[in-house]
């Protein structure tokens, strides 16, 4: 599916492109950033006319309420190219709602869903030749809000800026991943923002998960904010358990964000027959199926990565190692991700979405 762009913008392209300097087969995720930017400001009560300009720096006055009281929201998705050079997203309008319940949360006014697709397709077709197909690549694409209103008084800003912004980029991990179940610090709170992509709930994960990369550790697993008896979440990502032939993720609630590969993955799941159960599940199942060889799998599920295996987990000064099997789920999940993204195969979902 794809829509037809009629959204009235004003495009300005760039006098020398960045591109020939781009060595494609070595690209660092979100660090080289393509030559155009999608941008459309909020002011007087409504969202003004979008452009499209040259990547470039921003002017912000020091008073802009984002510097004091943080409404920041944003999304992360990618755009894809086939053989034939086929533009492809991947469940685009899941990115374009999520992004307003996250902008709801911060008193934030939504971005209209036009501005968002129409703008979203216009700066991909400028920007084609920036999607790079070596495998495992793609063009990371990071939609954003900030409250660039000034004043200090506590209270929401009365302008924003909506921008968004492309990166190609190569995987986001590499290898399988080790991780440490955290017990003294939270991502989020019931009643909190968990739910939401707002920046503050990443800066807030900072500093537990460098404790733990000081121990050897690439992530922290999080766990509920009351016991941290409860697995929530790997890192920025969701986590995923395999016990027995059992795939096991905790259901969503005000802490846990609803990612879209999530949900990709219970729906392949249910397609496949696999067993699956949605449902809060505690350290010590963790530890005890480790410990008597039922726990197959552990796995981070997200849009950077798509799915990170765990090869370890850490808890209480022990490490727990997870077996290498064949066939596993993780490995199963991501091709079929994958090679919809890609378009290598059928789309029985209508998941995948023409650029054109």
């Amino acid at each position: 599916m794809s829509t037809a762009t009629t959204l009235n913008m004003n495009i300005e392209k760039t006098k020398k492109s960045k591109l020939p300097q781009v060595d494609f087969n070595n690209l660092p995720f979100g660090q080289t950033f393509s030559d155009h930017m999608f941008v459309c400001d909020y002011k007087d009560g409504k969202w003004q006319t979008p452009q499209i300009i040259p990547y470039q720096n921003i002017s912000l006055d020091p008073a802009a309420k984002i510097f004091h009281y943080g409404q920041s929201v944003f999304e992360g998705m990618k755009a894809y190219k086939d053989e034939e050079d086929h533009i492809w997203l991947f469940r685009p309008l899941e990115n374009q709602k999520r992004i307003n319940i996250s902008s709801e949360r911060l008193a934030m006014p939504p971005f209209p869903e036009n501005y968002f697709m129409e703008g979203l397709e216009t700066l991909l077709k400028i920007e084609k030749d920036w999607i790079p197909q070596t495998p495992g690549s793609s063009l990371y694409i990071r939609p954003f809000i900030f409250a660039t209103g000034t004043g200090l008084h506590a209270s929401p800003s009365t302008e924003y800026k909506f921008i968004i912004a492309c990166a190609p980029s190569g995987a986001y991990f590499a290898g399988n991943v080790k991780v440490l179940i955290e017990e003294k610090y939270s991502r989020s709170a019931n009643g909190g923002v968990g739910f939401a992509k707002a920046g503050g709930n990443y800066a807030g994960q900072f500093y537990p998960t460098q404790l733990a990369v000081e121990k050897g550790y690439h992530q922290v697993i999080w766990t509920d904010d009351n016991t941290h008896e409860f697995i929530e979440e790997a890192g920025a990502m969701n986590i995923f358990v395999r016990i027995g032939d059992t795939l096991i993720t905790s259901p969503t609630s005000d802490r846990i964000l609803d990612g879209i590969t999530r949900k990709s993955i219970l729906k392949i799941a249910e397609d496949e027959g696999i067993p699956v159960e949605v449902r809060k599940f505690t350290v010590s199942e963790l530890t005890e199926a480790s410990k008597n060889g039922t726990l197959k799998e552990m796995f981070g599920a997200g849009t950077a990565a798509v799915i990170s295996p765990i090869s370890l987990f850490g808890h209480r000064g022990k490490d727990y190692e997870l077996p290498e099997i064949e066939n596993s789920y993780a490995a199963r999940f991501k091709k079929r991700i994958t090679d919809i993204q890609y378009n290598r195969s059928e789309d029985k979902f209508g998941w995948r979405y023409l650029v054109k």
